[in-house]
């Protein structure tokens, strides 16, 4: 279980932008049943952390570092976890099945930046320690939103021939462009439209393959708009609920292409 359990750590902990746990790391030393080798991959979303876990285990997930429980699903040995920063290079991280303690877990880098060491607690067991060692450096969240888009009209019931642009833009945001333009944040406050029958739109990043967009109009939500990337980053299909001009309400699909 300490194989799955391990990956608490690397999700809850409380990360900004320059934290220098982001990056890549391979595991060199594990006093427990976690089989060697395994690899993470840590990147900085706007408010928490992707996590990727390959090797032994494989586990895709994100968490928030906001203080309070994060899920963790598709997990036997814990679901959710929770974080207490200690200093800049230590944190405590509380694995939990279903509210219910399973482990505390104590992470503390080097003062070189470059190796990663966990000691783990479990009531009625030996502590465990694992130690990992950096081979990548901080790096960015990817953004598998930003490229070029064009609309699948084999795939697509309205046959607009749409072309869409998304650019990442400082501060964890998007530039996009197509029939109207915005640049955003995923914060959840309001931004300006250009070119829109709309005024504003709110963006929630719900995970590092889905988005929420809430558009509004003279302060009433007028539209919808939920954008889901593939696994591949290849395909993005967005689901747009949206008002008539008459009152009736409109639920769509349209996919789009990633261009090379």
């Amino acid at each position: 279980m300490r194989k799955i359990g391990l990956l608490g750590l690397i999700a809850a902990i409380q990360l900004g932008a320059a934290d220098p746990r982001i990056g890549s790391w391979t595991l060199i030393s594990a006093v427990s049943d976690l089989v060697p080798p395994n690899k993470l991959s840590i990147t900085s979303l706007h408010d928490g952390v992707h996590v990727v876990m390959s090797g032994d285990t494989h586990l895709d997930f994100t968490a928030k570092w906001d203080g309070h429980e994060s899920s963790v699903p598709g997990n036997p040995g814990f679901n959710q976890i929770e974080l207490r920063r200690i200093d800049k290079n230590q944190a405590e991280v509380k694995e939990k099945k279903d509210g219910a303690l399973v482990a505390t877990l104590r992470e503390k880098l080097s003062s070189s930046g470059e190796e990663l060491t966990t000691t783990t607690s479990r009531k009625g067991h030996a502590n465990q320690i694992t130690v990992w060692t950096r081979t990548g450096g901080a790096k960015a969240a990817d953004n598998r939103f930003a490229g070029e888009w064009t609309q699948d009209l084999s795939k697509t019931r309205l046959r607009q021939g749409s072309v869409l642009k998304i650019e990442a833009s400082a501060n964890d945001g998007v530039h996009f462009s197509g029939e109207f333009s915005y640049t955003a944040r995923f914060d959840g406050k309001a931004y300006d439209l250009k070119d829109s029958v709309n005024d504003t739109v709110t963006l929630e990043l719900i995970d590092a393959h889905t988005v929420d967009a809430i558009y509004r109009r003279d302060d009433k939500v007028a539209q919808k708009d939920r954008w889901v990337v593939s696994a591949d980053g290849q395909q993005m299909t967005l689901t747009t609920t949206g008002s008539l001009e008459g009152g009736q309400r409109l639920t769509e699909n349209i996919v789009f292409r990633k261009q090379p």
